[in-house]
């Protein structure tokens, strides 16, 4: 089907021509036949690299050429911000596109006047949650990634969010993507869908089985030569070699930095001296990003063309790895399968190197196929590569059957919805209840069976949990019954907009109903005892430690559980060390130091702090709305874990571009306040700043540098006229 023939405005289909997109894919050609410009609701489930979203893109600009509205909703903060700059190309097109995955709070009404809105999943329905008004508006939704209906952790959100969606705008067209699953027509059918389902893709992908030099596709086979010890390491050679690039997928973050360290030392020995120039200042980029062991780990490997990517580096970190690895600057990415989520990262060669994942019930365990196809996916690059190839690695001949078996000739699992506990339906519950989509106990039941999983079940299968969450919601004055109909108290209406489980709201409300003298401490541990806040694992060499802590600080905790009840008091000293790290990040320990403490991850310390920052000032309100003791310092304590410092230094470390390190550096050589800083000058900042960093902070504060100063970028230095005493480097100091 030929660009020019499709029923858009002449200018959005200009666009496509000058982006050298003459013709769609058969699959985006077969989304067309079904209706996708005339309104109606689609499911396209194809294989990564296949056009998916450009199927949404066709439908958005339609809509949008019509005065309509668009909501693309994602999994992940990483594709919401690479899905955004993608729409906004469309800028030209007098498209305006607007991004949210921000406070859960907020209503972010401001978003209204975009054409274009990306949104998390939790995000979206937090929008709902708080009434924002354009939410009505919308006309076409886009939910990328709907097979994560499977995952326990976003898919009763996700799952929920649809059916508000729904119920909401009943004429919106909603556009479903998906990976290739078992049960495609079974999801199409619950959205009112037509389905648009395929193998195509638009460089031919070879799965294949290693084993004995050899990788063994299903009409052919390829000899590696053996160059290293390690197969992988062969594989990726192998890659190079044939001027590709490989994503490895490892089954921990640990053996992820060990492989990239590993196939770094030949890597490096087959790069020529430009890319590896190229690659000293990209790995000096990395050094910026943080101190920690693992920054200068990451670095090093980059040096000689690998890196390494998994949810424990920070963002800047992981932004530049991805980048450079789009550029064809680092040749190998070793990964854990975050990176087969969504993110737009293809390469020649895909490498399963470990197909077994940790399972805390079950031990090691191997990958769903649905998991496997996905990384799969990630091989080849269209326009850039003549095919592409997947690898997994056998070991005996068995092995090598049985992953013949159970990926490369299965078919995905089927797509099975995770919203039937009352865990998962709880908060959906109080929402509902909140944003009047019921006011009855049969509405509520009535509003759910709209949903996947009573779709997929039965409307009666969901009664008795729906009964568990309102009793819980009534026995925690957060729901009201009058006989007539159900209604949310203050109480439930703000935690419902807060967007915390309800079972955190009772926990922080009882424990500060409960608590005497409150501490720190006190407060970090009650939001570390509620569901939402992700829990540390005890490692065995943690017991003791942990143990020793809570005896001698048992009366800054509000139970302590019974050291007898093994899987209570296991949960508890989880939960302490989980405080435990906190504490340490806002009273400035080194992240190097918190890292190595606590076996976490940079990236893993932001997340949590990020989680605490948001749990305590649920806190706040819940305090403040109850007339509890703790507030005020639930308050100070929230803008300390945002910043991860001492109360002293929060004025400073509030400044853009001072951290808690420059903050800390500037306290103690004698800046205490804000208006310290506005009586000095650049020269005397750039002791403790460095120039560039003090001439922006004065700017900040509407000073500039004085006329006879200026900061010389090149030689990073503040330079000034013959008739003051010369120029300084920064390294002078």
């Amino acid at each position: 089907m030929k660009t020019r023939k499709l029923d858009l405005p002449e200018n959005i289909i200009q666009f496509y021509l000058d982006t050298g997109i003459y013709e769609l894919y058969p699959p985006q050609a077969e989304a067309v036949e079904k209706g996708l410009l005339n309104n109606k609701n689609l499911l396209a489930s194809i294989p990564t690299a296949s056009g998916k979203t450009l199927v949404s893109e066709l439908a958005m600009l339609k809509s949008i050429a019509s005065g309509g509205k668009s909501l693309y909703i994602v999994p992940l903060r990483a594709l919401a911000s690479e899905k955004f700059e993608r729409f906004r190309e469309f800028e030209s097109l007098d498209i305006k596109v607007g991004i949210s995955t921000g406070d859960f709070d907020s209503t972010d009404e401001w978003l209204g006047s975009n054409d274009i809105i990306v949104a998390t999943s939790e995000k979206a329905d937090s929008l709902l949650r708080n009434e924002t008004s354009w939410m009505r508006d919308i006309t076409t939704i886009v939910v990328d990634e709907v097979h994560l209906l499977d995952s326990a952790d976003r898919g009763p959100t996700l799952e929920i969010t649809i059916a508000k969606l729904l119920r909401l705008n009943p004429n919106a067209q909603i556009i479903a993507l998906s990976a290739t699953v078992g049960n495609a027509g079974e999801i199409a059918e619950w959205l009112g869908a037509e389905l648009v389902q395929s193998e195509w893709r638009p460089i031919e992908l070879y799965e294949g089985v290693y084993l004995d030099d050899k990788i063994n596709f299903k009409e052919s086979q390829k000899t590696i030569e053996n160059i290293a010890k390690d197969t992988a390491v062969n594989l990726v050679l192998d890659t190079i070699n044939e001027n590709g690039q490989c994503l490895v997928f490892e089954s921990s973050r640990r053996n992820c930095a060990g492989f990239a360290k590993k196939a770094s030392t030949k890597v490096g020995k087959s790069l020529d001296d430009d890319l590896l120039s190229e690659l000293k200042e990209i790995s000096e980029e990395v050094l910026d990003t943080s101190e920690t062991n693992t920054t200068k780990e990451l670095a090093s490997c980059i040096k000689k063309g690998t890196a390494f990517h998994h949810a424990g580096l920070n963002s800047a970190q992981r932004r530049i790895v991805e980048d450079n690895f789009r550029k064809n600057k680092i040749k190998v990415i070793s990964s854990t399968p975050t990176l087969a989520a969504g993110l737009n990262l293809p390469a020649r060669r895909v490498v399963v190197r470990n197909y077994k994942r940790y399972d805390p019930n079950f031990g090691m365990q191997p990958i769903p196929t649905l998991d496997y196809k996905q990384m799969a996916g990630r091989a080849g690059r269209p326009r850039l590569d003549p095919y592409g190839d997947s690898v997994l690695i056998s070991r005996t001949y068995d092995e090598y059957i049985d992953l013949l078996e159970r990926y490369i000739d299965a078919e995905p699992e089927d797509i099975l919805s995770k919203l039937g506990t009352e865990n998962a339906l709880r908060t959906h519950v109080l929402s509902t209840i909140v944003n009047g989509f019921a006011t009855t106990q049969q509405g509520l039941v009535d509003f759910m069976d709209s949903s996947f999983f009573a779709y997929q079940q039965q409307k009666w299968s969901l009664i008795d949990v729906v009964d568990d969450c309102l009793e819980f919601l009534k026995d925690n004055d957060m729901v009201k019954d009058d006989g007539e109909r159900l209604y949310a108290s203050r109480m439930g209406q703000v935690i419902s907009m807060l967007y915390i489980d309800p079972l955190s709201g009772a926990i922080i409300i009882d424990k500060l109903k409960k608590a005497g003298t409150i501490t720190d401490l006190t407060l970090l541990h009650i939001i570390c005892s509620t569901p939402d806040m992700r829990q540390l694992y005890m490692r065995s060499k943690d017991y003791e430690k942990i143990n020793e802590f809570v005896m001698t600080h048992a009366e800054e905790f509000v139970d302590v559980p019974d050291p007898f009840k093994s899987i209570e008091y296991e949960w508890f000293l989880g939960e302490v060390k989980t405080t435990l790290l906190l504490n340490e990040w806002i009273n400035e320990k080194t992240l190097d130091n918190i890292t190595s403490e606590f076996g976490v991850g940079e990236g893993d310390v932001n997340a949590l702090s990020d989680i605490a920052e948001w749990l305590m000032h649920s806190a706040v309100n819940l305090a403040n709305l109850a007339d509890l003791e703790g507030g005020d310092k639930a308050q100070e304590l929230e803008k300390r874990i945002h910043h991860g410092v001492n109360s002293d230094i929060i004025k400073l470390v509030s400044i853009r571009d001072i951290g808690r390190v420059r903050a800390r550096r500037l306290y103690e050589a004698g800046f205490k306040s804000v208006s310290d800083l506005k009586y000095t000058d650049a020269n005397t900042l750039a002791k403790y700043l460095g120039p560039k960093i003090a001439v922006k902070v004065l700017e900040q504060l509407g000073i500039q540098p004085e006329d006879n100063q200026s900061l010389d970028t090149e030689t990073n230095t503040i330079r000034s006229s013959p008739d003051n005493q010369g120029q300084k480097t920064f390294n002078d100091f």
